[in-house]
C-alpha cells in the first residue's frame, strides 16, 4: 500500500534549515526529521503540509509560497513511503514545537550528522545544493 507523506523544508535568512525531533510515544522515536505529514484520503498535498505546518508548527502560509523540491521514495514494514518535499521561505508566526520533542535550525551539511529516518537522508544533499 502507497503512503502519501509532504514535508517542508523552512529555510530562514541565513541558510539554514529546521528539523524537529519525533517524540517519544511515535515510531522512530527520536530522529530528526522535516516537518510535515500524511496526507489523509482526498486531500491534496499542498492543503496537506499547510494543515500539518499549522498543527505541528503553528506557523501559516500560502500554497503559493511552497516550492516542490523533491521527493523520497521508501519500503516501511508492509507500506511504502513516498514523501513529498517543498521548499518553504516565508511563513507568519514563528515556529514552536507543539507535537515534537525539540526543534533545531541546522545548515545542510550539519545535518548528515543526525540521526533522520532513512526516507528524509536523501533529501540533504539536494538541500545543500538548492541552498
Amino acid at each position: 500500500m502507497l503512503h502519501f507523506v509532504v514535508a517542508a523544508a523552512l529555510v530562514d535568512a541565513d541558510g539554514r534549515v529546521l528539523v524537529q525531533q519525533r517524540p517519544d510515544h511515535k515510531p522512530m522515536p527520536g530522529l530528526w526529521e522535516f516537518p510535515g505529514g500524511k496526507v489523509e484520503p482526498d486531500e491534496l498535498p499542498e492543503a496537506a503540509l499547510l494543515r500539518e505546518l499549522h498543527e505541528e508548527l503553528g506557523i501559516e502560509t500560502d500554497r503559493a509560497c511552497l516550492a516542490p523540491a523533491s521527493f523520497a521514495s521508501e519500503p516501511l514494514g508492509d507500506r511504502h513511503l513516498l514523501l513529498l518535499l517543498y521548499v518553504l521561505r516565508k511563513w507568519r508566526g514563528t515556529p514552536a514545537a507543539l507535537h515534537a520533542t525539540a526543534l533545531r535550525w541546522a545548515r545542510p551539511p550539519e545535518l548528515f550528522a543526525l540521526d533522520m529516518p532513512p526516507a528524509d537522508r536523501p533529501l540533504i544533499g539536494l538541500l545543500d545544493a538548492l541552498i
